[in-house]
Protein backbone atom coordinates (compact mmCIF):
# COMPACT_ATOMS: atom_id res chain seq x y z
CA UNK A 1 0.00 0.00 0.00
CA UNK A 2 2.84 2.38 0.84
CA UNK A 3 4.52 1.66 -2.46
CA UNK A 4 1.30 2.46 -4.29
CA UNK A 5 1.07 5.78 -2.47
CA UNK A 6 4.66 6.56 -3.43
CA UNK A 7 4.26 5.74 -7.10
CA UNK A 8 0.78 7.26 -7.52
CA UNK A 9 2.18 10.75 -8.31
CA UNK A 10 4.61 9.20 -10.80
CA UNK A 11 1.80 7.27 -12.50
CA UNK A 12 -0.27 10.43 -12.60
CA UNK A 13 2.60 12.37 -14.20
CA UNK A 14 3.11 9.64 -16.82
CA UNK A 15 -0.56 9.09 -17.66
CA UNK A 16 -1.63 12.74 -17.74
CA UNK A 17 0.05 13.56 -21.08
CA UNK A 18 -1.48 10.44 -22.61
CA UNK A 19 -4.93 11.40 -21.43
CA UNK A 20 -4.49 14.86 -22.93
CA UNK A 21 -4.36 13.22 -26.34
CA UNK A 22 -7.72 11.53 -25.82
CA UNK A 23 -10.94 13.17 -26.88
CA UNK A 24 -12.26 14.63 -23.65
CA UNK A 25 -15.96 14.74 -22.86
CA UNK A 26 -17.19 18.31 -22.55
CA UNK A 27 -15.02 19.39 -25.44
CA UNK A 28 -15.66 18.51 -29.06
CA UNK A 29 -15.15 14.76 -29.01
CA UNK A 30 -14.49 14.03 -32.68
CA UNK A 31 -11.87 16.39 -34.15
CA UNK A 32 -9.03 13.86 -34.07
CA UNK A 33 -11.16 11.11 -35.59
CA UNK A 34 -12.40 13.54 -38.23
CA UNK A 35 -8.79 14.35 -39.15
CA UNK A 36 -7.89 10.67 -39.50
CA UNK A 37 -11.03 9.95 -41.50
CA UNK A 38 -10.46 12.92 -43.82
CA UNK A 39 -6.91 11.75 -44.49
CA UNK A 40 -8.24 8.27 -45.33
CA UNK A 41 -10.93 9.67 -47.66
CA UNK A 42 -8.33 11.88 -49.35
CA UNK A 43 -6.07 8.88 -49.91
CA UNK A 44 -8.93 6.88 -51.45
CA UNK A 45 -9.75 9.72 -53.84
CA UNK A 46 -6.14 10.52 -54.78
CA UNK A 47 -4.69 7.06 -55.18
CA UNK A 48 -5.96 6.16 -58.66
CA UNK A 49 -7.46 8.69 -61.07
CA UNK A 50 -9.93 7.43 -63.66
CA UNK A 51 -11.01 9.41 -66.74
CA UNK A 52 -10.60 13.19 -66.97
CA UNK A 53 -14.14 14.07 -65.89
CA UNK A 54 -13.94 11.92 -62.79
CA UNK A 55 -10.48 13.30 -62.08
CA UNK A 56 -12.07 16.76 -61.99
CA UNK A 57 -14.55 15.54 -59.38
CA UNK A 58 -11.74 13.91 -57.43
CA UNK A 59 -9.70 17.12 -57.56
CA UNK A 60 -12.64 19.16 -56.30
CA UNK A 61 -13.28 16.74 -53.44
CA UNK A 62 -9.56 16.61 -52.55
CA UNK A 63 -9.34 20.44 -52.51
CA UNK A 64 -12.34 20.63 -50.18
CA UNK A 65 -10.88 17.91 -47.95
CA UNK A 66 -7.54 19.76 -47.78
CA UNK A 67 -9.30 22.97 -46.75
CA UNK A 68 -11.41 21.10 -44.18
CA UNK A 69 -8.24 19.50 -42.76
CA UNK A 70 -6.75 22.95 -42.16
CA UNK A 71 -9.91 24.20 -40.43
CA UNK A 72 -10.27 21.10 -38.27
CA UNK A 73 -6.57 21.19 -37.30
CA UNK A 74 -7.03 24.78 -36.15
CA UNK A 75 -10.21 23.83 -34.28
CA UNK A 76 -8.47 20.85 -32.67
CA UNK A 77 -5.61 23.06 -31.48
CA UNK A 78 -8.08 25.62 -30.18
CA UNK A 79 -9.90 22.78 -28.40
CA UNK A 80 -6.68 21.62 -26.71
CA UNK A 81 -6.15 18.54 -28.85
CA UNK A 82 -2.92 17.37 -30.48
CA UNK A 83 -3.68 17.33 -34.24
CA UNK A 84 -0.59 15.18 -34.79
CA UNK A 85 -2.20 12.31 -32.89
CA UNK A 86 -3.87 10.03 -35.41
CA UNK A 87 -6.40 7.48 -34.22
CA UNK A 88 -7.16 4.82 -36.82
CA UNK A 89 -9.68 5.95 -39.42
CA UNK A 90 -13.13 4.42 -39.83
CA UNK A 91 -12.60 2.41 -43.01
CA UNK A 92 -15.65 0.87 -44.65
CA UNK A 93 -15.47 -2.64 -46.08
CA UNK A 94 -13.46 -3.48 -49.17
CA UNK A 95 -16.54 -4.48 -51.19
CA UNK A 96 -17.47 -0.91 -52.03
CA UNK A 97 -15.50 0.96 -54.67
CA UNK A 98 -13.05 3.63 -53.61
CA UNK A 99 -15.46 6.51 -54.33
CA UNK A 100 -18.24 4.91 -52.30
CA UNK A 101 -15.80 4.14 -49.46
CA UNK A 102 -14.58 7.76 -49.52
CA UNK A 103 -18.21 8.94 -49.55
CA UNK A 104 -19.04 6.77 -46.50
CA UNK A 105 -16.04 8.16 -44.63
CA UNK A 106 -16.90 11.76 -45.55
CA UNK A 107 -20.48 11.27 -44.34
CA UNK A 108 -19.14 9.96 -41.01
CA UNK A 109 -16.87 13.01 -40.74
CA UNK A 110 -19.89 15.23 -41.37
CA UNK A 111 -21.82 13.51 -38.56
CA UNK A 112 -18.82 13.75 -36.22
CA UNK A 113 -18.32 17.46 -36.87
CA UNK A 114 -22.01 18.30 -36.54
CA UNK A 115 -21.91 17.70 -32.79
CA UNK A 116 -22.43 20.70 -30.48
CA UNK A 117 -19.49 23.03 -29.86
CA UNK A 118 -19.42 25.78 -27.22
CA UNK A 119 -16.34 27.80 -28.21
CA UNK A 120 -17.41 30.62 -30.61
CA UNK A 121 -14.03 30.69 -32.39
CA UNK A 122 -14.06 26.93 -32.84
CA UNK A 123 -17.70 26.96 -33.99
CA UNK A 124 -16.76 29.15 -36.94
CA UNK A 125 -13.89 26.83 -37.95
CA UNK A 126 -16.04 23.75 -37.44
CA UNK A 127 -18.91 25.18 -39.49
CA UNK A 128 -16.57 26.08 -42.33
CA UNK A 129 -15.11 22.57 -42.25
CA UNK A 130 -18.63 21.09 -42.33
CA UNK A 131 -19.43 23.12 -45.47
CA UNK A 132 -16.21 21.93 -47.09
CA UNK A 133 -16.92 18.29 -46.20
CA UNK A 134 -20.42 18.73 -47.64
CA UNK A 135 -18.89 20.01 -50.91
CA UNK A 136 -16.48 17.06 -50.93
CA UNK A 137 -19.41 14.67 -50.46
CA UNK A 138 -21.24 16.23 -53.41
CA UNK A 139 -18.15 15.99 -55.64
CA UNK A 140 -17.62 12.39 -54.60
CA UNK A 141 -21.28 11.61 -55.29
CA UNK A 142 -20.85 13.00 -58.82
CA UNK A 143 -17.81 10.75 -59.29
CA UNK A 144 -19.87 7.76 -58.11
CA UNK A 145 -22.57 8.53 -60.69
CA UNK A 146 -19.98 9.04 -63.43
CA UNK A 147 -18.26 5.71 -62.77
CA UNK A 148 -21.33 3.70 -61.85
CA UNK A 149 -19.77 2.61 -58.57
Amino acid sequence: MRNLIRIAPLLFAVLLPLSARADLPGRHPAYLHALSDLRAARWLLARRPADNWVTGQESEAISEIDAALVDIQKAAIRDGKDPGFQPPPNMPGERAGRFRRADDILRQVYRDLARPEDDPFTVELRDRAIRRVDHAIRATDRAIVATGQ
